[in-house]
């Protein structure tokens, strides 16, 4: 959420008049013109925030425009300045008033720029090839690696996503050599600061060596998880070939998929004797594409091990965390390029995730684990259910509150129904009502997920109960409420939990003879439905004015609409779908 401040300025940037604008646009275009000092970069600030502001194209005055274009262009334009051009032009993208070119960039650092501003003008291949061809000409000039080259390397990788047959084979071929040379063989001693004080000395300046997350110093080749004070040019350009590494093993060139390379494997490829044969071949010897594969794996594995360290900065234990869930995607886009490496990954995975399991702060690299072996499970003869059960009860029960990996998780049950089998199509449709946990906490945003995702819960077996538990999704948000509120101390209570004013729910979620029905509520499986539930309903009637409570009820309708449409699918149906109509009870609420 922002602050009243920033919500003032947000809001004035949103109210600003066309006429105003034009006004304000009159005084930018005297201070490019004139003055690029302080007063120019505030004016491009607020320029800035007012075009982001609003969801509409704002029309800025031509002449501005061109402007905005010469002094991203200008050799001795501050950098500050040429980042806020950029910036400013590419929000307003697509524009057909745009006249960029990167052969108008004087430097490498300005090219990125303008290059930036081009691919944001959306799917204009030939501008994106253009961009693509200038990249490389850079690349295969072997001018010095300075820092603008690392700039250029985030680009170069847009340009790959929006037009794959950009690149010629020799091409691919030279970024594929250089990328193996910055992944492996960048320094393992820290940079010179840029510039020494008077009373700095040449000993004072000697670099000491790159260290740890832990604090150990470095024995093995530098990684993005390695720390320093000062990085050298080859250690940045190692973090930025490690950002685009992913990208750059998925593309594909013109010849056809880069990804199998047939005519280099021979026919016991994926048996022992291949992954030995495989393991003590000279990595020189090996083409590009396979050499690039080889550094990527001793890398990825590297990062996991660095994963395991005990992190002395807060920022250092969140940066390991992302690692680690790339290193796990980049190890299953090899092992689908090449099964030979799917035979070193298994041990080190199924390590990694009896690790997580004792990790917290490491869910969100239980997915990727997921999908990993979900995706070569069945190849690798290995059973892999407990990360199953650990994706889908644990997360659920545990972390309901977090939206980021709530989307996530059902998003993974979506896109991998057509690779679930019976057992662990099973498993998904008994873990519903933990499952549930993530609708009833963050209902809005992920409302349009779950009606995606019934039809693949409902059968004969779990209508009914799934049809009380959808009833009952707003108690079950109110329960939620109060299972927070009841294991965090005052100083951990979220800020959203202002909101609950209602010490006699809390003591009764508490009383040890109420205990059984919320323990149904919050139950992690399946298991039939409970009836006469009048008294929980009292119970949490006072939370009924909840925020959360109330936008939760007001998704059910569309949810069992989603479900009866579902229902009337499966066959056969239960004999009554209803069974407190005989029985005299009372219905769910």
């Amino acid at each position: 959420m922002f602050t009243a401040a920033a919500e003032s300025l947000l809001h004035q940037a949103r109210e600003i008049q066309d006429e105003e604008l034009q006004g304000f646009c009159s005084r930018i275009i005297k201070l490019l013109r004139e003055d690029l000092g302080p007063a120019a970069v505030d004016a491009l600030q607020r320029l800035f925030l007012i075009v982001w502001a609003t969801k509409y194209p704002r029309r800025l005055d031509k002449t501005c425009v061109d402007l905005l274009q010469a002094t991203l262009c200008l050799p001795t334009c501050p950098e500050q300045l040429q980042v806020l051009c950029a910036a400013i032009l590419r929000e307003m993208s697509p524009s057909d008033s745009l006249t960029l070119s990167c052969d108008r960039a004087p430097n490498t650092r300005q090219m990125s720029l303008v290059a930036s501003v081009l691919l944001a003008q959306g799917d204009r291949r030939q501008e994106v090839r253009s961009v693509g061809q200038r990249i490389f000409t850079v690349l295969e000039s072997r001018q010095p690696e300075g820092p603008s080259l690392r700039h250029l390397l985030p680009v170069l990788s847009k340009v790959v996503g929006l037009a794959p047959g950009t690149l010629q084979e020799d091409q691919t071929d030279l970024l594929s050599k250089r990328l193996v040379d910055w992944l492996r063989h960048a320094s393992v001693q820290q940079g010179l600061p840029h510039s020494g004080g008077f009373f700095s000395t040449p000993r004072a300046r000697q670099p000491g060596p790159i260290t740890e997350v832990d604090g150990a110093v470095a024995s093995d080749f530098f990684t993005v998880l390695s720390t320093g004070q000062h990085f050298t040019e080859d250690q940045w350009l190692n973090v930025q070939a490690f950002s685009m590494l992913r990208a750059w093993l998925l593309h594909k060139s013109p010849e056809g998929p880069s990804t199998l390379d047939t005519d280099d494997k021979s026919e016991l490829e994926g048996s022992t004797l291949s992954v030995l044969s495989a393991a003590s071949t000279a990595t020189r010897l090996l083409p590009p594409r396979e050499r690039l594969r080889e550094a990527a794996f001793e890398y990825c594995q590297r990062l996991i091990e660095q994963s395991n360290r005990r992190a002395l900065r807060k920022g250092d234990a969140d940066l390991q965390k992302a690692c680690l869930v790339e290193a796990i995607l980049i190890l299953d886009v090899l092992c689908r390029q090449d099964p030979s490496f799917l035979y070193r990954t298994l041990s080190c995975l199924k390590a990694l995730h009896t690790r997580l399991g004792t990790d917290p702060g490491s869910e969100r690299a239980v997915l990727p684990l997921a999908q990993f072996f979900l995706n070569h499970g069945e190849a690798a003869a290995v059973g892999s259910e407990a990360i199953y059960q650990h994706l889908l009860t644990r997360l659920p029960s545990e972390h309901f509150h977090n939206p980021m990996l709530a989307f996530e998780v059902i998003r993974f049950c979506r896109d991998n129904l057509p690779l679930f089998d019976l057992h662990l199509l099973g498993i998904l449709k008994s873990s519903f009502p933990n499952l549930f946990k993530f609708l009833a906490w963050n209902s809005p945003p992920l409302t349009s997920e779950f009606v995606g995702l019934l039809p693949a819960l409902v059968d004969a077996g779990t209508a009914v109960e799934m049809l009380h538990t959808l009833l009952d999704l707003p108690c079950l948000t109110a329960a939620l409420h109060l299972q927070l509120r009841s294991s965090s101390s005052p100083s951990e209570r979220p800020l959203w939990d202002a909101s609950l004013r209602t010490p006699s729910c809390l003591e009764a979620f508490r009383d040890p003879q109420c205990q059984g029905l919320f323990q149904h509520l919050l139950r992690t499986k399946a298991s039939g439905s409970a009836q006469r539930l009048t008294l929980l309903h009292q119970l949490l009637q006072p939370m009924a004015s909840c925020a959360r409570v109330a936008q939760c009820a007001e998704a059910v309708p569309a949810l069992l609409q989603a479900f009866f449409s579902a229902v009337i699918q499966v066959s056969p149906l239960p004999s009554s779908p209803f069974p407190w109509a005989s029985s005299g009870g009372t219905g769910p609420v």
